[in-house]
């Protein structure tokens, strides 16, 4: 079967639909297609044992842009996201607890060292500031530091002198702090401000989400800030949770994407692209299905776009050699657990819903203790004492589980994407599966003898079912050498591909991982403008 469209999008996670969305409004023909059964790529809600439902894979909101939400009208495609009562909650070593909350907050800190929550209103402050710069820098193209002719150059030396521009916003101070940031560790960089382990903890948890690193790891820091640059409903910094789970994102997307005339077919996966005469003019499906378009958007990681999905002999040996070198691994080990009833904390006890249970729960009281964890899954392939976060998004959502009953979501740091002496992951998940759930219990005793029904996911079963080479929720680390105009790579960083014909607008690209919308977003623009300038 043959099938022809102005553009062809590979891939329907977030991004991709972004993407369609976009380009399908602007009035172009627009096909999709999506190797899964179900749209939505990691941010999907699937039933995972009788009765439950849960985000199976990416799991709550916050980086989600109010661009993308307002110009897709997800609200009216039925998408609601509420906050949580608590931001986090953390257990300490000593059985107390920090519980992060609007107002409550300092309060909290003070329990641990006045000079920490007198510090804290100026931090804040500080990483605010910072983050709106991000903010802004998210909705750019990067300059593309390789250009082709004296013109492009120009554009490109123009666009550089635009993201200068928005940096001289930031005092010398600020500027200096940006940098630090960026190239630096988020333990050193919090170990500055405060004293106390429990706020560090909460805070550098973020350093180590999806960063198979250490937080005392250089670059880890922007790991930190790529977190807090997103907002819930208006409010910047906050963390929330789609009615319906994330799958009620990307359907939302879905059918603002289809109401914009695009085409969306699911079970397709893509075998190859086709390339003719040195310009990508399509794909053919694993059931050889053609399908040919003037344009080809790729959502996908670029790794498996040029490595997988391409005849070698069409991409330019340093494409290869990139790719080759693309570092991805995010350590996660993720799991979906249905729950006869909420935890019972020693150091806050109660099984009835409270604020608490409505948050991120983190079980890792330490940055040492983070550290150790990395240490341990370099070593052994796991942590021995792991790092878990805990959502139950069903304390704010009652349509994800029985009356009575919840779901939770455990996000668990660290695990080598690939287990050291030959071993694999398919003989050992289920042992790091029970000590994950032992690491919960060890806070909240009952946790054990809670769960009704579990799903198992280890970095192999991240790639195999969502696409994610080494599980990484990335679609690459998101370090110095792979952010902004390098990535993926120099040459490529305003979402043109290798070859004519070919974009990007997955999370390998700028500014990176998580459910953002931004690159599909920032792709739509780039390959408008491209058409534009094409038909004048």
């Amino acid at each position: 079967m043959k099938r022809s469209s102005d553009v062809l999008v590979i891939g329907a996670g977030h991004n991709g639909l972004v993407c369609a969305a976009y380009l399908a409004a602007a009035g172009l023909d627009v096909s999709v297609l999506e190797r899964r059964h179900v749209v939505g790529g990691a941010a999907v809600t699937e039933t995972f044992h009788p009765g439950f439902r849960n985000s199976v894979a990416a799991y709550t909101v916050s980086l989600l842009h109010p661009k993308v939400i307002g110009d897709l009208e997800l609200s009216r495609h039925g998408l609601r996201i509420v906050e949580r009562e608590a931001a986090n909650f953390l257990p300490t070593a000593d059985g107390r607890y920090l519980l992060v909350a609007e107002g409550r907050t300092a309060e909290e800190v003070a329990k641990f060292s006045r000079r920490d929550a007198e510090r804290l209103e100026a931090y804040g402050g500080r990483l605010e500031a910072l983050a709106d710069v991000m903010r802004d820098l998210a909705l750019l193209a990067p300059p593309n530091l390789v250009a082709d002719s004296r013109r492009e150059a120009l554009g490109e030396l123009l666009r550089g002198v635009g993201v200068g521009r928005r940096l001289t916003r930031l005092d010398a101070g600020l500027r200096q702090e940006l940098l630090t940031l960026f190239a630096g560790s988020a333990g050193d960089y919090l170990d500055g401000w405060f004293e106390s382990d429990p706020i560090k903890a909460v805070l550098g948890f973020d350093s180590v989400v999806g960063h198979y690193a250490s937080p005392y790891s250089a670059g880890s820091a922007y790991v930190l800030l790529h977190h807090v640059f997103g907002e819930v409903n208006g409010r910047k910094g906050a963390w929330g949770h789609a009615v319906g789970g994330m799958g009620a994102i990307t359907e939302a997307m879905a059918r603002s994407a289809v109401t914009q005339g695009a085409r969306i077919e699911v079970d397709a996966p893509v075998a190859e692209l086709l390339v003719d005469q040195g310009r990508v003019v399509g794909a053919v499906t694993a059931v050889g299905d053609v399908h040919r378009a003037g344009i080809v958007v790729a959502n996908v990681n670029p790794r498996s776009l040029y490595l997988d999905m391409m005849d070698a002999a069409h991409v330019p040996e340093p494409v290869l050699e990139r790719m080759r070198r693309w570092r991805c691994g995010s350590a996660s080990f993720r799991m979906n657990v249905a729950l006869s009833e909420l935890p019972d904390f020693t150091c806050l006890p109660g099984r009835e819903r409270a604020p608490h249970h409505t948050a991120g729960i983190i079980l890792a009281p330490s940055l040492g203790y983070m550290e150790q964890a990395f240490f341990d899954a370099r070593i052994h392939g796991w942590s021995r004492r792991p790092i878990v976060e805990m959502v139950i998004p069903s304390t704010l959502d009652d349509s994800l589980a029985p009356p009575g009953q919840h779901v939770a979501s455990l996000f668990c740091q660290h695990t080598a994407p690939e287990l050291p002496r030959g071993a694999s992951w398919n003989d050992h998940k289920e042992t790091v599966a029970d000590l994950m759930l032992d690491t919960v219990a060890e806070y909240a005793p009952n946790f054990r003898a809670a769960v009704i029904g579990r799903q198992v996911l280890s970095p192999l079963d991240l790639e195999r079912t969502f696409g994610l080479p080494s599980g990484d929720i990335f679609h690459g680390a998101l370090s110095l050498d792979q952010l902004f105009s390098a990535r993926p790579m120099l040459g490529q960083a305003r979402y043109r591909g290798a070859l004519p014909g070919l974009y990007l607008c997955g999370s390998g690209t700028h500014p990176g991982g998580g459910v953002s919308g931004l690159p599909g977003h920032n792709a739509a623009r780039e390959i408008l403008a491209d058409r534009k300038r094409r038909l004048a």
